[in-house]
């Protein structure tokens, strides 16, 4: 009885301090942000430090809610595939397909607004003519993993698509012949092609392009339950539009105002 008397405080104390630390987790939720190299927009530097949009949004959103935010750089495709698995929570910058509907939960509203258009590049020197869709036949064209276009162009099957894993890579395959053309967002190919040191001097856009109104958004995994946490940040981020803190955020990167 003695010695039971001795270890009552002890297990009390084990006790609170697990129960303490699990009250701390539940007021500390970690979300874990995946982040891919896609500039001018979001950047992931040489040490895989990772910026951009998305991250100043997020890091305004933890503030207010004090969750934890994980970032992790990973190359677009894998930050696909691991968000379908579960593995990270969050991506941002992505077109709202209906594949991707499937294992993601896309935030309302969007944060990213750009009336652009699908552009496609050549070499100067190959002398390409593509005035409409169906020149594109028979051209080998160089499409990013996993990345989402419009439609028509998406669902061709008789489109001679080379796969690869980054816009450099796409344009490096381009620069040395490997492909014929690069298919890409004219507003953001455009700012990439400075920050990828790309020999831009030797490229053309060609005549043909698809012009659209392309939103980005925010979007988690289907496999995040703590809704409660997802929940919030869907409220925020309908609070951050409707009273001008996401137009003011977009602002440094030259997007247009987040309107309702």
């Amino acid at each position: 009885m003695k010695i039971l008397n001795k270890i009552k405080p002890l297990i009390l104390f084990i006790l609170l301090f697990i129960l303490g630390v699990s009250v701390s987790w539940a007021h500390h939720p970690q979300i874990i942000l995946a982040i891919n190299h896609a500039p001018p927009y979001t950047f992931v530097d040489s040490k895989q430090q990772a910026s951009g949009l998305i991250l100043d949004i997020m890091r305004r959103i933890e503030s207010d809610l004090g969750f934890e935010l994980k970032v992790v750089s990973c190359p677009f495709p894998r930050c696909l595939k691991l968000a379908k698995e579960g593995k990270v929570d969050m991506l941002g910058g992505l077109i709202k397909t209906e594949e991707r509907n499937k294992y993601l939960d896309f935030i309302e509203p969007a944060y990213m607004e750009l009336n652009s258009s699908f552009v496609f590049y050549a070499l100067k020197d190959k002398g390409l003519i593509v005035n409409e869709y169906k020149q594109l036949m028979g051209k080998r064209i160089a499409v990013k993993r996993k990345a989402a276009h419009f439609k028509r162009f998406d669902k061709d099957t008789s489109l001679n698509k080379v796969i690869v894993s980054s816009e450099k890579v796409a344009m490096d395959m381009l620069l040395k012949g490997r492909v014929d053309i690069v298919i890409a967002i004219e507003e953001t190919a455009d700012h990439a092609l400075k920050f990828l040191n790309q020999a831009s001097h030797k490229l053309q856009k060609l005549n043909y392009r698809h012009t659209d109104n392309i939103l980005g958004y925010a979007a988690f995994s289907r496999k995040y339950h703590n809704l409660f946490i997802l929940n919030r940040i869907k409220q925020k981020m309908r609070y951050f539009q409707k009273n001008g803190v996401l137009t003011a955020l977009v602002k440094p990167y030259n997007l247009p105002p987040i309107d309702e």
